[in-house]
């Protein structure tokens, strides 16, 4: 039994890149990467059926991105807060 191949994702980007730019037949791609016909157009496939995901997801991203950024803010707010506190009670025991 043959063993199967893996095949990283920026590899499959780079296939189907290539494949619809218009570079290389998908015949061509095929026979240099070793890859079947039916293969790569599930890859062509994946990728058209998924491409709004690639804006979706960066704005989602954005947003958590933002929050998570207001929320540490907010931390070092209070942490700065504290420690000039702790400084004056230092400064008051002295």
């Amino acid at each position: 039994m043959a063993k199967r191949r893996k095949f990283t994702p920026e590899f499959k980007a780079e296939v189907v890149l290539e494949a619809l730019s218009g570079q290389s037949s998908q015949a061509e791609l095929c026979r240099r990467h070793n890859l079947s016909e039916q293969q790569l157009s599930k890859w062509k496939q994946q990728v058209v059926e998924n491409v709004a995901s690639v804006f979706a997801s960066t704005d989602k991203h954005s947003s958590e991105a933002t929050e998570r950024i207001a929320q540490l803010e907010q931390l070092v707010g209070r942490l700065t807060l504290a420690l000039e506190i702790q400084k004056k009670a230092l400064t008051l025991l002295d």
